[in-house]
């Protein structure tokens, strides 16, 4: 079922639009401006393209709820799994206390979880300090902004630019 946007339950687009094979404003051969190709050309082009992208957002969104299903599974078991450490952690206290006092055994499984818990968290951080800035990124952006042409900011009939005229004129 599709609501209004042609959308189905889902999110996915219930149609995708296509490209006519056949011109649907056929010309008799040679009547055509070159006007009237350019534009029939640039309209057809669009269409290509939106028809990509259209196709490109449906595989996607069905790729990324199907990733999603999957990652909330991982989180469910990641869960289990925390709370089966409790249990873990305390099954290792009460066989340590087999042979010294309960105290004694479940300190040493609370020193045991706090040095783990430092080392982990030792080495998360000297991960998240080596991270560095996407260099080939910003040198990408660095050379696009040396080709592209810089445009001039828009100019009103007296000359002023619409912040300028906004700080010359307020109070």
């Amino acid at each position: 079922m599709s609501d209004r946007s042609g959308r189905t339950g889902n999110g996915v687009p219930g149609t995708i639009s296509s490209i006519p094979l056949t011109d649907v404003d056929a010309h008799a051969p040679g009547t055509a401006s070159i006007g009237h190709l350019v534009k029939d050309a640039t309209a057809q082009v669009s269409t290509l393209v939106r028809a990509e992208v259209e196709l490109a957002k449906a595989e996607v969104t069905s790729e990324v709820k199907k990733g999603l299903q999957g990652s909330l599974f991982f989180i469910l078991a990641l869960s289990v799994l925390v709370f089966s450490a409790f249990f873990f952690f305390f099954f290792l206290a009460e066989l340590l206390s087999v042979w010294m006092p309960r105290w004694a055994a479940f300190l040493i499984v609370f020193v045991l979880m706090i040095v783990v818990t430092a080392l982990l968290a030792l080495l998360g951080y000297m991960r998240v300090r080596k991270l560095r800035a996407p260099e080939k990124t910003i040198e990408s952006l660095r050379q696009a902004a040396t080709v592209l042409p810089m445009s001039e900011p828009a100019h009103d009939a007296a000359g002023y630019t619409p912040g300028e005229y906004a700080r010359r004129t307020a109070p």
